[in-house]
């Protein structure tokens, strides 16, 4: 198969997989009136200072017990196109020096928590996607620039294209805290663009069972997961004379992460997981991974964008516990939505052992431009 091919193939699961829905004004004036009714007629709560934005609820919860808060959020979470209940425990302030920005509804600035409908094939996610990890299963497509030849090629585009899929979502009780089950799975690819087709390099499969709780700023992300990973037909046929070692790398494994969101769109995250059924079995076992985060919680309406800013670390018993640096900082378009996705652009850097599985024991540095897209 042809380089264009394999491109057009990926374009169509990018258009054929995504939804269009999206919440407008109209919708979020009718769900507040809703909402407000649905509230004083099942619960005898009155409360006019309820707010919609993009079909998340802004609940004053300040004044509310804690069954009253359980059950507000149970109600106005099976209402028909509501994304998620926000409990505003503290104000949000805003002076007229914002005017040119919006808080946004779903990235808190204070203590605020957001509770996410619960059912079969819920929309959202309790922990959130991981903005620089290389292998954080979603749609993307870069551009990289390596500042060796290790890798085959100094220009390399990377594509991925995968996601985070809940099949179910409940409640603890008649607590905020919430968990999910589902399945995460991605595809990742490089293709060397120094050669005459484009050749590709490198796919990556990786497909897990996962499950994760959120109880308000803090959230847990656990999977099982498969990777294997395979050398492209033509990079193959180009080193058949030459020195090169292909690697039947293939493994299974365990990881957690935990995540704390601390005010102003900043998170911090931290965890390690471990390998099993590895090939070859000279791999070793264990690994851990930490990062911080900035998702701005203001966004420029003038341009609906907001800033976002994250780097990543993984450390491996197999290289040593040495660090493989991954940053990321652009922007997030809010309302210019590609097919129901968030769009973002990024510029990045990388400094450690490549996340490209067959080349595993080659150390790299390349900076590089990105889109990328989000449920």
């Amino acid at each position: 198969m042809t380089t264009k091919p394999k491109l057009l193939t990926l374009s169509s699961v990018l258009m054929l997989s995504a939804p269009v829905a999206q919440a407008t004004p109209a919708d979020d004036a009718y769900i507040t009136g809703y909402a407000a009714a649905t509230l004083k007629q099942q619960l005898k709560l009155d409360l006019p200072a309820l707010t919609v934005k993009d079909g998340i609820i802004s609940l004053p919860a300040a004044n509310l017990s804690a069954t009253q808060r359980s059950e507000a959020t149970r109600v106005l979470t099976e209402i028909h196109g509501v994304n998620g209940v926000k409990l505003a425990t503290t104000s949000e302030q805003q002076t007229k020096a914002d005017s040119l920005v919006d808080a946004d509804t779903t990235t808190v600035t204070t203590a605020d928590t957001l509770i996410l409908p619960v059912g079969v094939l819920p929309s959202g996610h309790l922990f959130k996607p991981l903005l620089a990890d290389p292998r954080w299963a979603h749609f993307s497509a870069t551009y990289r620039n390596y500042q060796s030849n290790n890798f085959d090629g100094r220009n390399i585009a990377s594509v991925s294209f995968g996601e985070t899929i809940p099949f179910y979502r409940g409640n603890f009780g008649h607590s905020t805290a919430q968990w999910e089950t589902g399945v995460q799975a991605g595809v990742f690819s490089d293709f060397n663009l120094d050669a005459s087709s484009s050749d590709l390099l490198n796919t990556d499969f990786i497909a897990s069972l996962y499950s994760s709780v959120r109880a308000e700023q803090f959230s847990a992300f656990g999977r099982v997961y498969h990777q294997s990973s395979h050398l492209g037909d033509e990079f193959l046929l180009r080193k058949a004379n030459t020195q090169f070692e292909r690697v039947n790398l293939s493994y299974e494994g365990v990881d957690l992460k935990l995540s704390y969101e601390l005010p102003y769109g900043v998170r911090v995250y931290g965890g390690g997981g471990g390998l099993f059924h590895k090939e070859p079995t000279a791999l070793k076992t264990w690994s851990s991974q930490y990062g911080i985060e900035f998702r701005s919680p203001w966004r420029l309406e003038l341009a609906a964008m907001r800033p976002i800013i994250a780097v990543d670390i993984k450390n491996y018993d197999q290289n040593n516990w040495s660090s493989d640096i991954s940053a990321r900082a652009g922007v997030e378009f809010d309302h210019s939505k590609f097919l129901g996705r968030k769009l973002q652009l990024m510029v990045e850097y990388f400094n450690g052992y490549t996340p490209s599985g067959q080349f595993y024991k080659d150390k790299v540095e390349y900076v590089g431009l990105g889109a990328h897209y989000h449920f």
